[in-house]
């Protein structure tokens, strides 16, 4: 049995508002629902965007009642409020924001998604590990690249409430779980060796603690496991998803990967080769996961692997 009780919903839509990728021609599937090509058949001048983040709509029903969840806010204030407004969302009815960590491809819209809530404070469950800094990735050639640094400020006058806890916690009366910070257990994930951070003058590596990931448990299907990066290892995301519910039949696995790039190419082997000891049912790849991983989960779980697009919706 799982440390947490997590209560089961009834269906679960996940809407993918922004990631890399765009492409309006991408067939439909089962439980894989595309934005249409024409609008009361005529093709519209305009289109969705893609970019370099990640913003994630959830829409959970259980009790006779849908409960939204929006997960990340992209990286720029630009494709977040276009793709809202071309698919014909409101974010008004979101009771609760979840940060996957702290990066600037997760909340560059933050403060301005928060503002279009209806209902004020709005809670946001982050790790306190997100606000830290400053954070760098080291290049060969011995030059630092300072990340951006989440304006806290802002957000709290728009009318955000950071919830800040490392340990996992349970949200919309037990029907969510967000996992805090994932354990790793994996001989192969090992995280991104060049990201840094400076600590009291000391530059330390940053194990980015604050990547977590969230769980929905859909009736009599299993576990939905989101992430945001996965900066843990999607491997590890998933096992201690399990390890924290109890429930090991996993329906879906849904993110990014972070196998992106010659550091991280050499374990897309092993990942998969873990990946379809999990079986999933469906597997969407996206955002930091990288073209050549997510060719590659495509060529080894063909029937699970949806390839994802901004403006998909997902339907367990």
């Amino acid at each position: 049995m799982g440390v947490y009780k997590l209560l089961p919903v009834d269906s679960l839509e996940v809407v993918v508002l922004v990631d890399n990728y765009i492409d309006v021609l991408l067939p439909p599937k089962e439980g894989v629902v595309r934005p249409p090509l024409a609008v009361e058949g005529r093709i519209p001048e305009n289109t969705l965007l893609a970019e370099h983040g990640l913003s994630v709509l959830l829409r959970l029903t259980y009790g006779g009642q849908t409960h939204t969840v929006l997960m990340d806010a992209a990286y720029t204030k630009k494709a977040l409020p276009h793709n809202l407004a071309f698919l014909g969302i409101s974010l008004e009815d979101v009771s609760l924001i979840v940060m996957s960590h702290g990066h600037m491809d997760h909340y560059g819209a933050l403060e301005w998604a928060v503002g279009e809530i209806g209902k004020k404070p709005v809670p946001i469950v982050i790790h306190p590990g997100a606000f830290a800094a400053p954070r760098f990735f080291k290049l060969p050639d011995g030059r630092d690249i300072l990340f951006p640094v989440m304006n806290r400020k802002a957000v709290e006058n728009a009318g955000g409430v950071f919830q800040e806890t490392a340990d996992p916690s349970m949200h919309l009366d037990d029907h969510l779980l967000v996992s805090g910070t994932v354990k790793r257990v994996t001989p192969f994930e090992k995280g991104m060796p060049n990201a840094y951070i400076r600590e009291n003058d000391t530059l330390v590596h940053d194990d980015i603690l604050d990547d977590q990931a969230l769980a929905i448990k859909v009736r009599d299907k299993g576990i939905v496991v989101i992430s945001g990066c996965a900066h843990a290892g999607i491997i590890n995301t998933v096992l201690y998803a399990r390890k924290l519910t109890g429930i090991e039949e996993v329906l879906g696995v849904i993110g990014g990967f972070h196998l992106t790039g010659p550091i991280f190419e050499p374990i897309i082997g092993d990942t998969i080769a873990e990946m379809k000891k999990i079986n999933p049912k469906r597997l969407v790849p996206m955002h930091c996961t990288g073209w050549t991983a997510i060719k590659a989960f495509e060529a080894a779980m063909p029937d699970a692997f949806a390839l994802n697009g901004s403006g998909t919706t997902y339907q367990f």
